[in-house]
């Protein structure tokens, strides 16, 4: 990994770290379905306007069923779940149970592919949820209504996460920029139609609009461009370690810029989730350092 390649990790795991910090901030106003609406339909708005300046050539129409899976399960449904989620968890949980997508990928793919789990990849696991229940106990969502709702939610968009992975590791190849833009597209025309269904707010403060606009721009649409263009660099292995990166700066937003507290059932469960993770997925420290040097 060259020293371009991990500033690119960085930044993405910062910025993605980040979107559950604007989610928190909007979804009280707008509600999980609105919001997520202006967010998919602003990402998408941003990539058209690349994709014209660059003048990409991409054909959505002949891999509309591809596009169509990779918008529902990588985009629509974890955005509009962790959108329900965010009106009671908190910005650092959200961003620590995003990081048990891989763990249900590695499950979703052991069942599909009809391969016995690992004994390595079951102590992950086993690790994983006892992280989980490790957070239910945090001050800082403990006792309010829903919680269960919520968990349960975060933890549905995480399983979505991991059908998007198993899905694009056996689908046809297709470009980064084509991937980014026909998710972000279709993930846009499931959405959007059934957001006037929703009551909207009679005003929208300030605040919450440009955090939709962050959640789109930003956190949906560079961040895509980031992504792929890692995978493009150091393959998918090496994109997975931002996975374990994204709690750092979710826990770290939500505490500089929502004041949530960072107890140590938060460390001490995080903690315990991203080794499991790790266990899953195969990642170490010193493969980290190879990829670097």
């Amino acid at each position: 990994m060259t020293t371009s390649s991990f500033a690119r990790l960085i930044l993405l795991a910062a910025i993605w770290g980040s979107s559950f910090l604007f989610m928190r901030i909007g979804v009280a106003e707008l509600g999980p379905v609105r919001l997520i609406a202006g967010r998919v339909a602003l990402a998408a708005l941003f990539l058209f306007v690349v994709g014209f300046v660059q003048r990409k050539n991409y054909s959505l129409w002949s891999d509309w069923r591809h596009f169509g899976v990779l918008g529902l399960f990588n985009s629509a449904l974890p955005f509009l779940l962790f959108g329900i989620a965010a009106n009671t968890l908190s910005a650092s949980l959200l961003s620590i149970m995003n990081a048990t997508a891989p763990v249900w990928g590695a499950i979703i793919a052991a069942v599909w592919y009809r391969r016995a789990l690992s004994i390595k990849t079951v102590i992950g696991l086993a690790l994983g949820l006892i992280g989980v229940a490790i957070l239910v106990g945090v001050d800082s969502f403990n006792g309010q209504p829903g919680t269960a709702v919520a968990l349960a939610c975060a933890i549905g968009a995480a399983v979505s996460y991991g059908i998007a992975t198993v899905y694009t590791q056996a689908a046809k190849k297709v470009d980064a920029f084509s991937n980014a833009y026909g998710s972000l597209l279709t993930a846009t025309l499931l959405i959007v139609p059934v957001a006037p269904f929703f009551a909207a707010p009679a005003t929208v403060s300030t605040s919450v609009l440009m955090a939709v606009l962050a959640l789109g721009v930003l956190c949906s649409g560079i961040a895509y461009l980031l992504y792929f263009r890692l995978v493009d660099d150091v393959g998918a292995a090496g994109a997975l370690t931002v996975t374990f990166l994204i709690p750092v700066f979710g826990i770290l937003w939500g505490h500089l810029f929502l004041g949530e507290p960072v107890g140590w059932r938060t460390g001490v469960g995080a903690i315990v989730v991203l080794i499991g993770t790790a266990l899953v997925t195969g990642f170490s420290p010193a493969t980290l350092r190879q990829k670097v040097a």
